[in-house]
């Protein structure tokens, strides 16, 4: 769940990007258009939450080049000052999924991503369930056999995107690209640490399978 906040309040990009982290997301940073698209040009983000107001390239044009990028573009979440229907309608007609004023609620803020990301292409449901284990993204639940599983955020992060593969195999470099921020050291083993924490907390059977030279896949 790979999310690019593009806000040049840095304050408030750092506080969106800091709270989203909090719900399991990767969250990378753009204080201005031009890092906005060049962040959006090297990572496929699942959601880009958008300041219509942006220095530099223009948020709109932002979201325009955005669109044009084919049906696998991320899904975009204006946020601005300007609430009239007017400015919400252009905002929609620039190719933006949604359109949320400022001053706006943390919690409907997230609510909306959760939203965009069901409508993502492929489209996920908004519960995910294989091999018995039931993932709710939303509330941040994981449940196997009907026992409540605690997860930590990146462990959270990965068993997400295994999920959501349903079955077919994602790569180590897609899960780190995936669930780790822009900040991630390729090199290091935190990913490995972190499946196999994941294994030993989702417990036997194991339902996380290493295909070599490959990545792994979720079972069942």
């Amino acid at each position: 769940m790979r999310v690019l906040v593009a806000e040049d309040d840095e304050v408030l990009a750092e506080a969106v990007a800091r709270g989203l982290r909090q719900q399991a997301f990767s969250v990378d940073v753009a204080l201005d258009g031009d890092q906005a698209l060049e962040r959006a040009a090297y990572t496929r983000y699942d959601v880009v939450v958008l300041d219509r107001d942006l220095p530099g390239v223009h948020g709109d044009d932002v979201c325009r080049r955005l669109v044009a990028g084919g049906h696998d573009h991320p899904r975009v979440l204006i946020l601005t000052a300007a609430t009239t229907v007017r400015d919400r309608v252009n905002g929609l007609n620039l190719g933006a999924d949604d359109y949320l004023g400022k001053p706006f609620a943390f919690d409907e803020l997230v609510a909306r991503v959760h939203a965009l990301l069901r409508r993502a292409s492929p489209a996920r449901p908004p519960v995910l369930q294989r091999a018995g284990i039931r993932l709710d993204p939303a509330q941040r639940i994981v449940l196997r056999d009907g026992r409540y599983i605690r997860l930590a955020r990146k462990e959270f992060a990965v068993l997400y995107e295994l999920m959501a593969a349903d079955g077919a195999v994602v790569s180590a470099e897609e899960l780190l690209e995936r669930a780790w921020d822009e900040h991630a050291d390729p090199f290091s083993n935190t990913m490995r640490t972190t499946i196999g924490t994941l294994r030993k907390k989702l417990g036997e059977p194991a339902v996380i399978q290493t295909v070599v030279g490959a990545g792994y896949r979720l079972a069942g």
